[in-house]
């Protein structure tokens, strides 16, 4: 089982949705920060898309080509498989005495597992695992039978443009952040992380060409409403999965602000929408934005 994509991926495929490449004249949702010397722009990324040739939107390889480094939820440039596998190992393992079954309940545990088995799971396969864990595992398989590619994203296309014009990459967090964030969920947190991950993968065929559309438009309310729908009822799941994320995140970005070099960040599209956005955060601190 390999946990190699950043986590900052998974409810509501967490913008991991795509259904086709963006075409070089789409215009994702790009935002420019100024401030007192430099510029901070921020991308509303997918991180997940069809493997495909095709450049970049040529908005986003502007923003690129301004700044000197590049911030992503994480480090891929420097991202370690074996950090994702011993953390797995040490946290997302359930006890001896517990299975994944008695975690869920019997009838959530029955309705989970007739999900999976239509997605080619079988939960009974991974009776040993926290639910946080099955739910990774359940979108990775879902997003290789839809043939989705993480290295043809946005995140791993602008790496390889950055390792050849020498660009520095840096992470907002670690991979063990991302992970954390989901084994420090209350097993019955995780159990509704699961769930609802279940549900999401069964719908992404249907879903994915909405959602990559709104992306390629730049048309962030259509982008909220299908993202931040999926937290209804789950207001501590958002809470920890985004609203604290985000704040984090607003405490790093902001001090760019002061720098003399531009930055480019870039980030899930659920993080950039909506009342608790990054965007919404670094605009109480007054630092308002624009659409570029």
């Amino acid at each position: 089982m390999s946990l190699r994509a950043p986590l900052g991926t998974l409810l509501a495929l967490y913008a991991w949705l795509a259904a086709s490449p963006a075409a070089a004249d789409a215009h994702p949702p790009l935002w420019r920060i100024d401030g007192h010397k430099n510029s901070v722009y921020l991308l509303a990324s997918v991180h997940v898309l069809r493997a495909t040739d095709e450049a970049l939107p040529a908005s986003v390889m502007q923003a690129y080509s301004k700044a000197r480094t590049i911030y992503m939820e994480v480090d891929l440039e420097h991202i370690d498989a074996a950090e994702a596998q011993e953390f797995t190992i040490e946290h997302g393992m359930l006890p001896e005495s517990q299975t994944l079954q008695g975690v869920l309940g019997a009838d959530r545990y029955s309705r989970a597992h007739e999900a999976a088995l239509k997605l080619g799971v079988d939960l009974d396969m991974l009776a040993q695992l926290e639910p946080w864990v099955v739910a990774l595992t359940i979108a990775q398989a879902q997003f290789m039978k839809l043939g989705l590619d993480p290295a043809a994203g946005v995140e791993h296309q602008l790496l390889r443009h950055a390792a050849q014009d020498g660009k520095e990459i840096r992470g907002l967090e670690t991979l063990s952040d991302q992970l954390g964030a989901l084994d420090s969920l209350s097993m019955q947190r995780q159990g509704d992380f699961l769930v609802v991950s279940l549900d999401e993968a069964a719908d992404l065929t249907t879903e994915a060409d909405q959602l990559i559309g709104a992306w390629s438009r730049g048309d962030t309310d259509a982008l909220a409403k299908t993202l931040l729908k999926e937290f209804d009822g789950f207001p501590d799941l958002y809470r920890s999965l985004v609203v604290d994320r985000n704040r984090k995140w607003a405490d790093e970005i902001a001090p760019l602000l002061d720098d003399e070099q531009n930055y480019l960040i870039v980030v899930g599209a659920l993080h950039l929408v909506g009342k608790d956005s990054v965007l919404e955060l670094l605009r109480a601190r007054g630092h308002p934005g624009r659409r570029e």
